[in-house]
């Protein structure tokens, strides 16, 4: 049997873990340094009664079914549509900006125009991202745009990256969108939905199968051994046949080409004594002073009738700093990083039986919808070499 390794229990690592137990015969070991499974999905009912998600809020979101029809298998799953407001000049605006945005910022009696100005540039267009908005030949449009860009862009990336907006890649600056119309969702995707018992409780049946064996509060960094030489893998002195690592790339190689920089959060906790204090569940914050967003977990979930009070978790982007014991969120996606990236993906591809998943072992920001659709993909990969190498 084959002896398989798999660092990191998150999405792309569960999902690995759980395709090559029901589809291969192998013996899998899932070692993550945290004391639960879920990765940033973790969530627990807190002493309130509400279901807090640990590392910020998430929902699955995807225009593909299969992603849900696949996890209905290990969970209970509730609609949700994403709609967030973000706090400018003391006022709520629609996020995902949109037209009724636009009358918020402009005012509806000056609105008229810019509005049938777009329709008429962007016809048969749901969202444009604002980037392009920005470059738009028609003066009245990048005028709205520069007023957006201002008041929240440029402030909110300077906090979220602590680069200058110029340098970021377009795979970050594209992820903002204007909606050509009134739609409030967040993201224009078909399918949105939330664990009716939570994320970690679908981790914990994910990752429950007779070949998967879970192990916590264990650094798999202490233990791996990467044979430069031999190109042989090995965990606390035995050989791994197959090595699945979804952890910082740079760091599985002992930052021997220098640092990848990440950003992580410092999320902070508060309870009021209220039903409630927001009237939408998410709030972007540009213009805060050091955080970036905050979040009203109480009204994720589907029965918060035992609730008691109500918490907010605020959001203030900070360096990942292994050595301060934070946690890597979100690589920082610029051309000097990505070259660097390539010197570690060049050495990963000599270990033929390495196989790279996830935002920080792939250097990308996936949505967790791609995430999972990644991690199917990857899974094939792997028991396809399985196969050969049986044969």
């Amino acid at each position: 049997m084959k002896n398989v390794l798999v660092v990191g229990a998150g999405f792309s690592g569960s999902i690995i873990a759980r395709e090559l137990a029901e589809k291969s015969n192998v013996n899998i070991t899932v070692v993550d340094k945290r004391n639960a499974v879920g990765g940033n999905m973790y969530d627990e009912l807190d002493e309130h009664n509400i279901r807090v998600q640990k590392y910020g809020p998430h929902v699955l979101v995807t225009n593909e079914w299969k992603v849900i029809d696949y996890l209905s298998k290990f969970s209970e799953f509730y609609k949700y549509n994403v709609k967030e407001v973000s706090l400018i000049d003391g006022k709520f605006v629609r996020l995902p900006f949109n037209f009724e945005s636009l009358q918020q910022l402009v005012g509806p009696e000056n609105s008229q125009q810019l509005i049938s100005l777009m329709r008429k540039e962007y016809a048969g267009r749901d969202r444009v991202p604002i980037y392009e908005l920005l470059n738009s030949s028609v003066k009245e449009i990048s005028d709205f745009a520069n007023l957006l860009y201002h008041k929240s862009f440029v402030n909110y990336c300077s906090k979220q990256w602590d680069v200058p907006t110029k340098d970021l890649h377009p795979s970050i600056m594209g992820r903002s969108a204007f909606v050509i119309g009134y739609d409030e969702r967040y993201m224009n995707k078909d399918f949105q939905f939330l664990p009716k018992n939570g994320f970690t409780d679908l981790f914990k049946n994910l990752l429950n199968h007779k070949s998967i064996k879970v192990k916590l509060n264990e650094n798999a960094l202490d233990g791996l051994v990467l044979n430069n030489d031999s190109k042989e893998i090995f965990y606390k002195g035995c050989k791994v046949d197959i090595l699945v690592f979804t952890g910082p790339i740079d760091e599985l190689f002992n930052c021997q080409f220098g640092e990848l920089p990440y950003r992580s959060l410092n999320i902070k906790y508060e309870w009021f004594n209220k039903e409630r204090i927001y009237d939408c569940p998410i709030v972007s914050c540009p213009q805060a002073e050091g955080y970036t967003r905050q979040t009203e977990y109480k009204f994720l979930m589907e029965d918060y009738s035992q609730a008691k009070g109500t918490v907010i978790a605020t959001e203030y982007p900070i360096a990942y700093k292994k050595e301060e014991g934070t946690t890597p969120f979100y690589p920082i996606i610029i051309d000097n990083n990505l070259i660097n990236y390539g010197k570690y993906l060049e050495l990963a591809s000599t270990y033929k039986n390495l196989f790279l998943c996830g935002r920080l072992a792939e250097f990308k920001y996936y949505n967790m919808d791609d995430c999972i659709l990644n991690a199917f993909n990857i899974s094939k990969n792997i028991l396809d070499f399985i196969s050969k190498e049986v044969l």
